[in-house]
C-alpha cells in the first residue's frame, strides 16, 4: 500500500510533526502583558510622544506594564556600538517587551529617520535571542495635514520584516496639532476613539500570543538546519 506520505519525500517527516491543538501552552503568564512604545520625532511638541503618551495610560489602566523610550541621544546606527548607553536601554527594553507600538509622524510621505534608526538598532538575532520574533505590535501615526497611510503601510512592512505580529488595526491622526490640548492631553474625538481601538486590540493580542509565540515561530528550515549543524558535530572526527 502507498503511504499517504510518499509525496513528501522532499521532507524529513521527523523534524515535521504535525500540529496538534494539545501543542500550545496551557499554562499561562500571570504578569502584566509587557508593552514598549516607540515614538519618532525630538520635537519639544511632539505629537507622536503625545500619541504614544495616551496610549500609555491606556495600556496601564488596562492592565499591562508599559514602557516609553526616549529617542534623544540614540546614535545612527553603526556609529557606535552596541554598549553605547542609549543602544543598551533600547536592546534591553526590546527584549523585555512582549508586545509594542511604534508611532511616527508622516515626512516626506514615509516614518522619520528617527524611528527607522530605532528599529535599525535591532537585530534579528542577539546572541541566540530573538528581541522582536513573535511578539505583537501596533502601528500609528501623525499628520501635519490631511490623513495619511504611508507612514503606518510602511511600518507593516517594517514589522513582517522584523518577524512581529502586527495587528489589524491602526491609527492615523491628522491635523495633529488640532488634537491636543496646551497641557499635552488629547482631545476627544473620533481620532482619540480610534486610538483606544488600536490599544484594547493590541492589549488582547497580547494575552493571546504571548505564551504561544515561541511555538508559533518554530520553522522547519531552522530545525533542518539546526539538526544538520548538531549531526556535523556528533559525528565529526
Amino acid at each position: 500500500m502507498t503511504s499517504p506520505h510518499s509525496e513528501l519525500n522532499q521532507v524529513d517527516l521527523e523534524l515535521l510533526p504535525q500540529p496538534q491543538q494539545a501543542d500550545f501552552q496551557l499554562q499561562l503568564s500571570q504578569h502584566k502583558p509587557r508593552i514598549l512604545l516607540l515614538y519618532g520625532s525630538l520635537r519639544e511638541r511632539s505629537y507622536s510622544r503625545l500619541v504614544v503618551e495616551e496610549s500609555a495610560r491606556l495600556l496601564e489602566y488596562m492592565g499591562a506594564e508599559a514602557k516609553i523610550f526616549n529617542p534623544e541621544g540614540l546614535p545612527q546606527p553603526d556609529t557606535e556600538n552596541r554598549d553605547h548607553p542609549k543602544v543598551r536601554e533600547l536592546l534591553e527594553l526590546m527584549t523585555w517587551s512582549e508586545g509594542q507600538i511604534w508611532c511616527s509622524p508622516e515626512k516626506h510621505g514615509s516614518m522619520t529617520g528617527i524611528l527607522k534608526s530605532q528599529i535599525d538598532w535591532v537585530p534579528l538575532n542577539l546572541g541566540g535571542v530573538r528581541p522582536t520574533q513573535g511578539k505583537t505590535l501596533a502601528v500609528m501615526q501623525v499628520c501635519g495635514g490631511s490623513q495619511s497611510f504611508n507612514a503606518v503601510n510602511q511600518m507593516r512592512v517594517l514589522g513582517r520584516w522584523m518577524r512581529m505580529f502586527t495587528i489589524p488595526n491602526q491609527s492615523s491622526v491628522a491635523k495633529a496639532f488640532l488634537e491636543f490640548e496646551e497641557d499635552g492631553r488629547m482631545k476627544p474625538s473620533p481620532y482619540y476613539n480610534r486610538i483606544v481601538d488600536v490599544v484594547e486590540e493590541l492589549f488582547r493580542f497580547t494575552l493571546l500570543l504571548r505564551d504561544q509565540k515561541d511555538y508559533l515561530v518554530d520553522r522547519y528550515s531552522e530545525r533542518v538546519e539546526s539538526h544538520e549543524e548538531l549531526s556535523k558535530r556528533v559525528n565529526q572526527k
